[in-house]
């Protein structure tokens, strides 16, 4: 593989070292100190630091190091507490009562106008959060997540009060989201928009300096409250340092010479120089890099809208012709160099709660053949044909199905626009047929649902697909009156299983995380939702 070093990322690798310098102090050298410090590239630039504004992963990562909410999730998205200690639900699941520590501190800053330029988090710090996230003049991408909030109050400095309109099981789920962060009224009024750039909270790192589209630093928090299992106060790490390389290949190589410590994700670029077809490490990298692999909270799939004229996309036939006329195992092993579950099953995704392996389309070309002609005798159309409108990440894949269906007798035209054409003509249901990513907002099954109730058609909602069924609509509306977890979760099983039955979609695959570190990394785990928590990370230091 041959990698290019144009000027401009010279200047970025400058600034890598620069970050190291500064981080350096006294006589300690780069080397003495390069241990106490976690380096990754963040390829989508960072819009804000702003919790308000954590839309995307690269703004989601950053505000995971800064800001802590009511609740948070484990690894295996199960809610625990976070700033509240614990909290009370009442018997018909629409008030939520959080009573919260009395020792967790906003970072220090000077409009904390108190001895030590910090002070203690309070309810009423989350009901000014709360109600800045809803604030029209804000202007948030997350306000949605209060949309079944009633109201919300702070009874006193400790205990904080939200009552719902209507039950909703995945709601402890939504406050973990960092949209719910609590933020300083004192600061946030002192910065105005300014904030995004100068963010105060009470994470496990504090804000250094940010120099847009080349570095970004976090320090320690050294009044952060969380401990370890031995007591040891975390984070473990002096510093974090974000590089902002625009180029895959760059950012790759940056990491094979040791430069970053964190590469995530499975680029097309070096997928084959860094792992063999069935997603092993190849040998000259065994010795340098570890490498992570789990289940990520991401259903990759093909899209039929039936609210159009095509007359194949109404046709229940085709489209589960289309289901059964390629090999998923074949795609994964030889697009995905193994990287990624066949989509054997339902809509819901490994790694949730909910996911049952309900019977989905395996591959059988001979039934995808029957089923064309079956179609090709009801209606009389002999050159039946599908256009599938994709983005030049996902052509390979798309080229994959249409060779394999073409030889079972269907005809397939790829498009390929640009993902922001393709976003906007789904929403405008300009597509017959097109590949598309759901991935979960909030740890919860119903989340993998709502696109399929009817009244979400898009423009009002996320159905694309523009499927509508009374009895899923039925059994979805129930799904939020269910307070037994594993009830509801054979629920949801029900609904996906319609989805299967009427084929409105094609599951392509179930995505995974992966993640490759450097080998002295310790304490970097996978979540199902691929974000970065780094307070328990450590690196041994190099011999």
């Amino acid at each position: 593989m041959k990698f290019v070093r144009p000027l401009h990322i010279i200047h970025y690798l400058t600034a890598a070292y620069t970050i190291l310098c500064f981080l350096s102090c006294g006589s300690s050298s780069k080397e003495d100190r390069d241990h106490q410090v976690f380096r990754y590239n963040q390829f989508d630039n960072i819009s804000s630091l702003d919790p308000a504004f954590a839309r995307n992963v690269a703004n989601i990562w950053s505000a995971n190091q800064l800001f802590n909410g009511l609740v948070q999730l484990d690894d295996s998205l199960h809610v625990q507490p976070d700033i509240a200690k614990y909290w009370d639900i009442s018997e018909d699941n629409l008030t939520y009562t959080f009573f919260l520590r009395n020792d967790v501190k906003f970072h220090k800053h000077s409009q904390f106008k108190t001895k030590d330029s910090t002070r203690i988090v309070t309810a009423e710090d989350f009901k000014y959060s709360f109600d800045r996230l809803i604030d029209p003049k804000v202007a948030s991408p997350g306000n949605w997540v209060l949309k079944n909030v009633q109201v919300y109050e702070a009874k006193n400095d400790t205990i904080f009060r939200i009552k719902l309109k209507k039950p909703l099981p995945a709601f402890l789920g939504l406050m973990s989201m960092r949209y719910c962060s609590v933020v300083p009224k004192e600061v946030v009024e002192f910065y105005g928009n300014g904030f995004r750039s100068n963010p105060i909270g009470t994470g496990p790192f504090k804000f250094k300096l940010w120099e847009e589209n080349v570095k970004l630093v976090f320090l320690r928090n050294e009044l952060y409250f969380e401990k370890d299992e031995k007591g040891k106060q975390l984070p473990y790490l002096e510093a974090v340092a974000i590089t902002f390389l625009p180029e895959k290949q760059s950012e790759f190589l940056q990491f094979a010479k040791g430069n970053i410590d964190l590469l995530n994700s499975l680029d097309a670029s070096y997928k084959d120089e860094l792992l063999t077809p069935t997603g092993k490490l190849r040998e000259q990298y065994k010795d340098r890099i570890n490498i992570s692999k789990g289940p990520y909270l991401n259903s990759e799939y093909l899209g039929f809208y039936l609210d159009g004229d095509t007359e194949e996309v109404k046709s229940i036939l085709l489209r589960k012709a289309v289901n059964h006329g390629f090999d998923r195992e074949k795609m994964i092993t030889y697009l995905k160099n193994g990287i990624g579950t066949p989509a054997i099953n339902g809509f819901i995704p490994k790694g949730l709660p909910g996911f049952d392996n309900i019977p989905g389309y395996d591959y059988n070309p001979e039934k995808s053949r029957k089923l064309i002609k079956q179609y090709i005798k009801e209606t009389g159309n002999s050159n039946p044909t599908l256009r599938i409108a994709t983005d030049g990440n996902y052509q390979s894949i798309c080229e994959f199905i249409q060779r394999e269906l073409e030889k079972v007798g269907l005809n397939i035209i790829v498009d390929v626009m640009a993902p922001a054409t393709i976003r906007k003509k789904k929403w405008g249901g300009e597509l017959d047929t097109f590949r598309a990513s759901w991935i979960a907002d909030y740890p919860d099954a119903e989340n993998f649902l709502s696109p399929y109730y009817s009244k979400n058609h898009t423009p009002n909602g996320p159905n694309y697909t523009h499927f509508s069924n009374e009895v899923f609509d039925q059994l979805y509306e129930e799904s939020f009156l269910i307070k037994d977890t594993k009830l509801r979760e054979k629920q949801y099983a029900k609904m996906d299983s319609i989805i299967v039955a009427h084929a409105p979609i094609v599951p392509l695959y179930y995505d995974e995380v992966v993640r490759f570190t450097q080998k002295n990394v310790r304490g970097l785990t996978n979540n199902p939702q691929n974000f970065l928590i780094l307070k328990r990370v450590w690196k041994e230091k190099v011999k």
